[in-house]
C-alpha cells in the first residue's frame, strides 16, 4: 500500500497538466461538435492544444513515475522513463510487431494497435526509477569512466525495457484478446451486463486495457457498435436499446464524481484544504464538463485503492440502472455536459432530461460513500496525506542556519551514509530509511538543534527539522551522494 501511494503522489505533478487540457478540448468540441475542429480554425487549435496532452498522457505518466519513484526526485530518472517508453512502444508497434513475426502488418493482433496506454507509461516511468535508484551511483573501470554514476542509468535502462519488451511481445496479445473475448461474452446479459462491462471500464483506467473493452461494446467488434449507431452513422440502431453501454456514464461522470471530489475537499485536512481546492476543483470541472476524469481518477486511485475500486462498482451500478430505465445518452467524445447537450438531437436518444434526477441522486451516493469511506479508513486523499504537520512544526525555528553543518550532525547521529537507505523530505521532516536501527544516536541527532526525532518503525527516522527542511535535506544528500 506504502507503495502505491509514492506511485500515486508521484502521479500528481503530471495530473495537474490534464484539467486544463481537457476543458480545451471540451470546449473547442463545443464550438465545433461535428466536424471536431475542420469547421471551424479556433475550434482545431483549441482540441489540438487540449490533445497534445490528453493523447501523449502516458508520456507524461512516465516522467512524472521516473521522477517521483526515484530517491532524491533527479530528472535523471525522468529522462531514463522515457528512455523505456520509447523502446518498449518502439519495439512493439505494429511495423515491428510485423517485421518480427514476418507478416503483413494487417495481420499483427490489435492488441499492438493499443500498447502506448497509461500502463506502459507507468511500468516505463517504474523502471526508469528502479534503475536510477540501484545504477546511480556505479562506479565503473577507468576506460568505461564516462559511463560511471548516472550516465550508465539510461543504459541499463535500456536493457530491462528490452527484457519487458520480450515479455509483453507474447503477454500482450492474451491480455488484450481476453478481455475482449470477455466483454463479447456478456452482451446477452442486457442491463446486467452493461453494468459489468462499466465496473471493468473503470477498473481497467489504470492500465489503459479499458480501450479492449470498447472496442466489443461501442464499436463494431462484435456487431454492437453503440456509438455509431446511436448517431446514425451506422445502421440497425433500436430506440431504446441502442446507447444503454454509454448512459451510465452520464450520472457518473458530470455529477458522481464532481461530488466524490466535494467529499474529498471537504475531508481534507484544514491546512491543506487550497492545495486539494485548486487540483480537485479543477479536476471535477473538467469531468462536468468534458467527460474527461482521468485528472480526478488519477488523483486518488493510486493513493486510496479501495476507494477507486467503489467508484467503479458505482460506475458499474449507474450502467445497470440506466440500461433498465426508459433513457439513452450517447457521446462523440466522453460524457459531459457538452456531449449531454449534443444528444438531445440524436436519432437513438431517449428521455435525455431524466439524467438530471439520476445524476443528482448519483451526486448524494458519491458524496456520502466516499466522504464516510474517507473518514471511517483514513483514505490518503488529496489533502490528507501522510506528511501532515502540527501548528509546533510550522513554527519551529532552526538555532543554526548552517545547513550544511545541521546536515552534517544528522548523518553523523543516523550511523553515517552507509546506514542511510534514503533520504527524503515533507514540508516540515526529514524522512529517513536507515538499514541498522541500533547505530542511530538520537542525542547526536537533536544536538544538530532540531525540534524532535520520531521512530515510526525500526528502520524508519524522521527529524523535525521545520519549514526550511529542504535546504537541509539538499545539503544531506549531496552528502550521501
Amino acid at each position: 500500500m506504502k507503495y502505491l501511494q509514492r506511485l500515486g503522489k508521484s502521479l500528481m505533478l503530471p495530473v495537474a497538466c490534464l484539467p486544463a487540457a481537457g476543458l480545451l478540448m471540451g470546449i473547442g468540441y463545443w464550438i465545433d461538435p461535428i466536424g471536431w475542429g475542420a469547421n471551424s480554425a479556433f475550434a482545431a487549435f483549441l482540441i489540438k492544444a487540449g490533445s497534445a496532452l490528453i493523447d501523449n498522457m502516458a508520456i507524461l505518466f512516465a516522467i512524472g513515475v521516473g521522477v517521483g519513484m526515484s530517491d532524491d526526485n533527479d530528472g535523471t530518472a525522468g529522462l531514463s522513463a522515457l528512455v523505456s517508453w520509447l523502446m518498449i512502444t518502439t519495439l512493439l508497434s505494429k511495423g515491428s510487431v510485423a517485421f518480427l513475426k514476418g507478416i503483413p502488418i494487417e495481420e499483427v493482433p490489435a492488441a499492438f494497435d493499443k500498447i502506448e496506454t497509461q500502463f506502459i507509461g507507468i511500468l516505463a516511468g517504474i523502471i526508469g526509477a528502479v534503475a536510477y535508484n540501484r545504477f546511480k551511483n556505479t562506479k565503473l573501470p577507468d576506460a568505461l569512466s564516462f559511463f560511471s554514476g548516472k550516465r550508465c542509468v539510461a543504459i541499463v535502462t535500456a536493457v530491462i525495457s528490452v527484457l519487458a519488451s520480450f515479455v509483453l511481445f507474447f503477454v500482450w496479445p492474451y491480455i488484450y484478446g481476453a478481455l475482449v473475448a470477455f466483454g463479447t461474452s456478456i452482451v446477452s446479459t442486457g442491463a446486467i451486463g452493461a453494468g459489468i462491462y462499466a465496473f471493468l471500464n473503470r477498473l481497467l483506467i489504470p492500465l489503459g486495457l479499458h480501450h479492449a473493452l470498447n472496442t466489443v461494446f461501442w464499436f463494431d467488434a462484435a456487431g454492437i457498435d453503440d456509438l455509431h449507431k446511436f448517431w446514425g452513422t451506422a445502421e440497425g440502431g433500436i430506440l431504446g436499446q441502442t446507447g444503454m453501454y454509454m448512459t451510465g456514464f452520464f450520472p457518473v461522470m458530470m455529477f458522481g464524481l464532481p461530488a466524490a471530489a466535494l467529499a474529498m475537499y471537504h475531508t481534507a485536512k484544514s491546512k491543506k484544504k487550497k492545495v486539494a481546492a485548486g487540483l480537485l476543483g479543477a479536476a471535477a470541472l473538467c469531468a462536468f464538463f468534458t467527460g474527461v476524469t482521468e485528472p480526478l481518477e488519477f488523483a486518488f486511485m493510486f493513493l486510496a485503492p479501495p476507494l477507486y475500486v467503489v467508484h467503479a462498482l458505482l460506475t458499474g451500478i449507474s450502467a445497470a440502472v440506466c440500461a433498465m430505465l426508459p433513457i439513452r445518452l450517447g457521446f462523440y467524445f466522453s460524457a459531459g455536459l457538452v456531449d449531454w447537450v449534443l444528444s438531445f438531437k440524436a436519432p437513438m436518444a431517449q428521455n435525455p432530461l431524466l439524467i438530471i434526477p439520476i445524476g443528482l441522486a448519483f451526486a448524494i451516493v458519491y458524496y456520502v460513500v466516499f466522504r464516510f469511506l474517507i473518514v471511517r479508513f483514513n483514505f490518503a486523499t488529496p489533502g490528507r496525506e501522510e506528511d501532515d504537520i502540527s501548528d509546533e512544526e510550522l513554527n519551529t525555528v532552526l538555532a543554526n542556519d548552517n545547513y550544511s553543518s545541521i546536515a552534517s550532525i544528522v548523518l553523523e547521529g543516523l550511523g553515517g551514509k552507509e546506514n542511510v537507505a534514503s533520504c527524503d523530505n515533507c514540508i516540515t521532516r526529514l524522512r529517513m530509511e536507515v538499514i541498522d536501527y541500533t547505530k542511530v544516536d538520537e542525542k547526536k541527532i537533536k544536538s544538530a538543534g532540531v525540534a524532535g526525532i520520531i521512530r515510526p518503525s525500526k528502520t524508519s527516522v524522521q527529524v523535525i527539522v521545520g519549514t526550511k527542511v529542504q535546504f537541509v535535506a539538499d545539503e544531506m544528500k549531496k552528502m550521501l551522494r
